[in-house]
């Protein structure tokens, strides 16, 4: 089976080919692409893939905007960090997801349907790629957040929230209004119900909201500085793996 990868970390990406490749050695990982033009460029000259693994979220925008000019009909496992609704609407379609962070379980699962459903994707039918981008906009992730704070629980909205951070080991919620409240959820927690056009994991430590961001520097060894309007108690660097898709999600507006 020849695989292509779509997914605009590199990392991501290794661990992926990796594990499909112990998973099933005789698999060839024929391709490795990080954006949307590159899709579209190897997949207007070459021929259909057996499978192709896609990230959603890459650097210059959605990867369903692929399929406004290239139709494939080759089975296709989307690695997300959608929420729950976004998920459905895929599975509708009879398209697979991992999650991220995915395991090698993820993978293995995600194999073995394709391998079980081979004959459902050598029908002439196509997704309705539209519809489905229609239902994914739809989830523009959690609204508000129940917090509690000098015995009172109150409800914070998303939108005022400029970032999450770990602090002494708990997450802890800033407002624009420099609010803080401890709460619950892991940052992967919440960059899985949160809107990832309004939110950006920047490092392990900070999860910043796009109306946060004041300006943002060119730094050593590649790295960007990001300064939000309100202070944060961190240095907020972004690593060089991570500044393209960074920019990327600055200028999808």
């Amino acid at each position: 089976m020849n695989i292509v990868i779509i997914e605009d970390e590199l990392k991501a990406a290794k661990s992926l080919a990796d594990l499909i490749t112990t998973l099933r050695p005789s698999y060839k990982i024929i391709a490795q692409l990080q954006s949307i033009e590159s899709a579209v460029a190897y997949f207007s000259g070459n021929k259909e893939p057996d499978l192709v693994f896609l990230d959603i979220e890459l650097a210059d925008g959605q990867s369903f905007e692929i399929f406004k000019t290239i139709t494939l009909r080759c089975p296709i496992i989307f690695c997300t960090a959608y929420g729950q609704y976004a998920m459905e609407a895929i599975k509708a379609n009879g398209i697979d997801y991992v999650l991220k962070p995915f395991s090698r379980q993820d993978i293995l699962n995600a194999l073995e349907k394709v391998e079980g459903f081979k004959n459902f994707f050598q029908q002439e039918s196509v997704p309705d790629w539209n519809a489905l981008m229609s239902k994914i906009g739809v989830d523009d992730g959690k609204k508000s957040f129940l917090v509690f704070k000098n015995n009172k629980y109150t409800t914070v909205q998303t939108d005022a929230i400029a970032f999450f951070y770990i602090k002494e080991d708990a997450t802890t919620l800033v407002t624009f209004q420099q609010q803080e409240y401890t709460i619950a959820q892991s940052l992967d927690q919440l960059a899985a119900v949160l809107s990832p056009k309004q939110f950006f994991r920047v490092n392990r430590q900070y999860l910043i909201n796009f109306g946060a961001v004041k300006e943002v520097e060119h730094y050593f060894a590649r790295k960007l500085f990001v300064r939000l309007v309100i202070p944060s108690p961190d240095k907020l660097l972004i690593g060089k793996e991570k500044t393209s898709a960074f920019l990327g999600w600055l200028e999808e507006r």
